[in-house]
């Protein structure tokens, strides 16, 4: 699976008394869609998945896959604390054509989660997932991260394509791309533009089933039966991949770029996706002027509300922008109206 461009950090939608809201998610990936976003992540620390039950996760990973455009790349955040509960989230999000799963480190036992428990736990997922596996270090979160040497040994698992690293140092991530430069290349499907080709897009093709023609067309009284009428194949090239590494800073998305990232997952991705995208299109048209001027315009409101404030924050500028973002899940506390009028100023020229 090619992990090219920026994917957003889809929230989670709640009522007022905190029960998932799936109209409203639907609304949110239907938007996403007509974007120019690589894709989407559900259920990843922006989506507060840890606050979600097994149940909910399942509605919240199928509401985004039936109502996703085919050509945005899914991923699936399933990270659980124990390797059985990741897997059977991963196998629902397989049956969904997810593309690929995200898997955080374990962090609740740490003191015995040494490299080569990390290593088990890794191994044993992507040995039995039937998706690629990412992997996901996020240490503001977990209290620590996945170790260079970890993510260098298990960038040789022939399912696992990646890691979305949210440590926001460039020097980590130029350091993992080192780390795993001489992972094999893996042969992906690609459109003939050279974007991914996404489990959706290669769904059967038939647009019916076997039946009954109608009466005024049967053949001397002897009923035939219709072909499936089928559309075109979709072309498809080939292109070469290593290990993929994703940055979760948008902060410094630019730099992270040049370092040898491929793309990002982007909470800011939630609430201002087109702001975010300028800053990877021009990156991707050379022109490092424009990216740098793309990324500082919108600096400060990523250290307010990304940083800062978190999912409240995304939530809230997700209402702003016009997503549905509501109230976090509680824990996690609503913003207060002085917060809320920062974001509002701090999003009065930025686009969604």
């Amino acid at each position: 699976m090619l992990l090219d461009g920026v994917f957003a950090a889809v929230t989670t939608p709640f009522y007022s008394d905190e029960r998932l809201y799936p109209r409203k998610l639907e609304h949110n990936v239907a938007r996403y869609s007509r974007t120019l976003l690589a894709g989407m992540v559900v259920l990843g620390s922006t989506g507060e998945a840890v606050a979600l039950s097994d149940e909910e996760s399942r509605i919240a990973l199928r509401v985004a896959a039936e109502t996703a455009a085919p050509e945005k790349v899914l991923i699936a955040g399933v990270g659980r604390e124990s390797v059985a509960a990741t897997l059977e989230l991963a196998d629902y999000a397989a049956k969904l054509d997810y593309d690929a799963v995200l898997v955080r480190n374990p962090a609740y036992y740490r003191p015995q989660l040494t490299p080569a428990a990390q290593l088990h736990f890794f191994r044993t997922i992507a040995d039995r997932s039937s998706l690629p596996v990412l992997l996901y270090s996020i240490p503001r979160f977990t209290e620590f991260e996945i170790p260079l040497e970890v993510v260098a040994e298990l960038s040789t698992h022939p399912n696992i394509w990646g890691i979305k690293d949210s440590s926001g140092s460039v020097e980590r991530i130029r350091a993992l791309v080192q780390s795993t430069r001489l992972t094999p290349r893996r042969t992906v499907p690609v459109t003939t533009i050279f974007e991914a080709v996404t489990a959706r897009m290669l769904r059967p093709m038939a647009t019916g089933t076997d039946s009954l023609v109608r009466p005024e067309d049967l053949l001397g009284g002897v009923a035939i039966a219709a072909q499936p009428v089928v559309a075109p194949m979709l072309k498809t090239r080939t292109r070469e991949v290593g290990f993929q590494v994703l940055t979760g800073s948008v902060g410094n998305l630019k730099e992270s770029l040049d370092a040898g990232a491929s793309g990002a997952v982007l909470a800011f991705a939630a609430c201002a996706p087109q702001a975010c995208q300028e800053i990877y299109s021009a990156w991707k048209e050379h022109d490092e002027t424009l990216a740098l001027t793309k990324q500082q315009r919108i600096a400060e409101a990523v250290s307010v509300i990304g940083n800062r404030l978190g999912v409240a924050g995304i939530k809230y500028a997700c209402d702003w922008n016009g997503y549905y973002g509501g109230r976090p899940r509680s824990p996690l506390l609503p913003l207060d109206a002085a917060t809320r009028t920062e974001i509002e100023r701090l999003l009065t020229t930025i686009r969604s």
